[in-house]
């Protein structure tokens, strides 16, 4: 994504929510109690156009309480991100790591606003290490052999 001249630069040009599910299957008991809390993370990322990226942030959350599912929240948040005079050898940490920095706060929003709207007590979802969630997909991709290698 390099070319001749000037500086590099990614920028969001905007920031959506591609798909949202929430399911309250305890509703309308009440709860009390600290519940037991599920959350996953997963970034994706493809080019959709000649200097544009789509970054997906997939976030899901599982609360369980009193022996009984509370809720089950899934979020794919995406941002449409344009680059110039990127290097080659650094758009991916731009992409996988640079972006959902960004992007996370807003997400995070969202999640918790859903949650209490949902009727559950206030979630805040400690910030991600984006860095070392990037690490471990690169060392994952390593230590795994190419398919159909002999």
């Amino acid at each position: 994504m390099s070319s001749a001249g000037g500086e590099p630069n990614l920028q969001i040009v905007g920031q959506y929510i591609k798909d949202l599910s929430f399911e309250n299957p305890s509703a309308p008991q009440g709860f009390s109690g600290a519940p037991e809390l599920d959350f996953g993370i997963d970034v994706q990322t493809r080019g959709v156009g000649p200097d544009h990226h789509e970054v997906v942030l997939h976030m899901r959350v599982r609360a369980n309480g009193e022996g009984r599912p509370l809720f089950l929240m899934e979020m794919a948040y995406g941002a449409l991100v344009r680059v110039a005079n990127v290097p080659e050898d650094m758009l991916a940490i731009g992409l996988m790591v640079q972006t959902p920095y960004l992007m996370f706060p807003f997400a995070r929003r969202i999640i918790a606003d859903v949650v209490r709207d949902g009727g559950m007590p206030p979630l805040v979802i400690e910030p991600i290490d984006f860095n070392k969630l990037y690490q471990a997909r690169v060392a994952q991709a390593q230590a795994t052999p190419p398919s159909g290698s002999a």
